[in-house]
Parts: structure tokens; C-alpha cells; sequence
């Protein structure tokens, strides 16, 4: 087999990198059963193809490693989101579900090229949602939000999936009412999009809270760096945590978006480029949880109960 230049380039980065592994010891009592909501796996090039139309391109996030963060962390679940460079090719992502057997569930994308049959074969496989990206490579479209939420949840109509969203708070102002509507579940990652910086008053936040608040939408509160800069205790995150759980607990997911890739448009960077891998200390972020719901059994609430609802372990 013959590489070209960018392949062997991508290969000799990922051998001498290395998925974040945890700095800090976990500080609390984490319950069996226990769920990672937000990971993704990145495999070998040369059998998991990117989409050219990707926005970055990422080092190596496996299997293995995978399992050592979760040994770190004593979580006993995960559920692998299909990341933006895969496109609607969900080889990687179902091959790590494979690979991690019943403790691992999957959210896919798909476009509507994708057939039904695929859609059950998925769904065998572990598939338990789909994700609508609608921050990564696109602009903040609210009548394509509209469209594309729309055709996602007559898509999904009648099965036991939910439709993930990646998108920012006031996007969630403009599909407010189809959310409320929806037939499936819907979840939103990483705050919503939400900025600890804006606080809670920040345009659509308001929606956030009240779609959870009603329990017609489950909310990630993961990727914390994401939300924050104030690295690592990130206390100004804590007043929009707290607002969510108080909303309902009972619509709270917690994840850590392992491997922690980067996706930012960098002066000069190519989406061909290698991306180094974010290190994050996924032992401190977990540790949040416990600052931002200090009764163990709303800790169990989100780690265990809600992702056996949701993903059906």
C-alpha cells in the first residue's frame, strides 16, 4: 500500500500523539452504571475515510483509549457521537460500538440519502439518535434550522431515537416551538451552545431552560471548557449549570466530549491539516458535577438514570 504525502503525514502525527488522558483523580463517589454521553472516536485514515468537505482534521482518539479515560473516570457507559469529519459515513463510529460491546450506545448521522434499511441496521448496531450539526461549517441559519429540524424529526417518526443538536442559543429561539412539538426526543450538547461569559440572561438561554423545564428537551452539561474559559474550576459556568439542573434534573445528560478535538477556523490552517487533539483534564471536568449538584441522587439522576431512559441500556 502506498500513502500519499497527507496520509503518512496524518499517521506519523498520530504516532506521537496521544488522546487526553486524566491529570486529576475523581473526588466523589461515582454510582454504578454511570454514563459518558459525549465521546467520539477517530480510527485509522486508511479505514475510516474523512469527509473532504470537513472542517479540520483530527489525530488518532481510540478504542483503547477510550477505555483508559473510562477506567479513570469509573464510568461504566458511553455513548460515541459521529463527529463532522465522518460526514454520513458512520463506519468509525459503529465500529467502536462493536468494539465496546453493550456498554456503549451511538448517535449517527444521516442525510436523507441514507436508506431505511441502513436506519435498521443502525439501530441494531446501538444507534439510539441522530445529530443535526448546526454550528460546525454552517452558518446560523434560522429557516434552514426550521428545514432541517423539520425533515430530522418526520425521519425519525415512530422510532425509539432522538434527534442531537449542535447549535448555539439563539438558533434554540428559532426551533423553540418545533422542539416543544417534536415527536422524538430532542437533546441539546454542551450548554446549548450557551457562553458562561453572557450568563443567563444571554439571548435564548431563557428557551433552553424552559424546554427543559418542561421536559420536551434533555440538555448536555458537558465540554465545559467549551462554554468557559476560566480554566479549570470554570466558575462562572456554574450559575447556567445549576439553572439547568434546578429546571428539571430529569432532562440532564453529563459528558465529557472526549477526545477533546478542535474544531476552530485557525488562520492559516487548512481543513487537511492535522488538528492536534485539545488537552483537557477530564478528571477535573467531572469533578463539576459534584459542585454543581452536591445530592448524590441527583448525581444518579444524571449519570445513570437519564442515559438508561434515553440510550436504553
Amino acid at each position: 500500500m502506498i500513502l500519499t504525502r497527507r496520509e503518512l503525514l496524518i499517521r506519523v502525527a498520530a504516532a506521537f500523539a496521544a488522546a487526553s488522558q486524566p491529570r486529576t483523580p475523581v473526588g466523589f463517589d461515582v454510582p454504578a452504571g454511570a454514563c459518558d454521553c459525549h465521546t467520539h472516536v477517530f480510527g485509522d485514515p486508511q479505514l475510516f475515510t474523512f469527509t473532504p468537505t470537513r472542517v479540520y482534521t483530527p489525530e488518532l482518539a481510540t478504542v483503547e483509549e477510550l477505555r483508559r479515560l473510562h477506567r479513570a473516570l469509573h464510568m461504566d457507559r458511553v455513548v460515541i457521537v459521529q463527529p463532522s469529519v465522518y460526514g454520513t459515513d458512520n463506519a468509525c463510529t459503529l465500529d467502536a460500538v462493536r468494539q465496546l460491546g453493550s456498554r456503549a450506545r451511538a448517535v449517527a448521522v444521516i442525510d436523507e440519502k441514507t436508506p431505511e434499511a441502513a436506519l435498521a441496521d443502525m439501530d441494531r448496531a446501538g444507534v439510539r439518535g441522530i445529530r443535526l450539526n448546526l454550528e460546525t461549517g454552517v452558518s446560523a441559519d434560522a429557516s434552514l434550522a426550521r428545514q432541517r429540524f423539520r425533515a430530522a424529526a418526520e425521519r425519525l417518526r415512530g422510532r425509539r431515537w432522538h434527534i442531537q443538536i449542535y447549535t448555539r442559543p439563539s438558533l434554540i429561539d428559532d426551533i423553540r416551538d418545533q422542539v416543544a412539538d417534536s415527536p422524538v426526543p430532542v437533546v441539546f450538547d454542551h450548554f446549548g451552545g450557551a457562553q458562561a461569559s453572557l450568563g443567563s440572561r444571554q439571548p435564548g438561554f431563557e428557551s433552553l431552560v424552559s424546554l427543559v423545564r418542561s421536559g420536551k428537551a434533555y440538555v448536555k452539561i458537558s465540554a465545559a471548557y467549551r462554554s468557559s474559559t476560566q480554566a479549570p474550576n470554570y466558575a462562572d459556568l456554574a450559575p447556567l449549570a445549576t439553572a439547568l439542573i434546578a429546571a428539571n434534573p430529569k432532562r440532564i445528560l453529563w459528558g465529557t466530549d472526549w477526545p477533546h478535538p478542535d474544531s476552530a477556523r485557525v488562520p492559516g490552517r487548512k481543513n487537511t491539516d492535522v488538528a492536534p487533539l485539545l488537552q483537557i483534564d477530564d478528571g477535573s471536568l467531572c469533578n463539576l458535577l459534584p459542585v454543581w449538584a452536591p445530592d448524590a441522587s441527583m448525581r444518579k439522576q444524571i449519570l445513570v438514570d437519564n442515559p438508561a431512559e434515553l440510550y436504553g441500556f
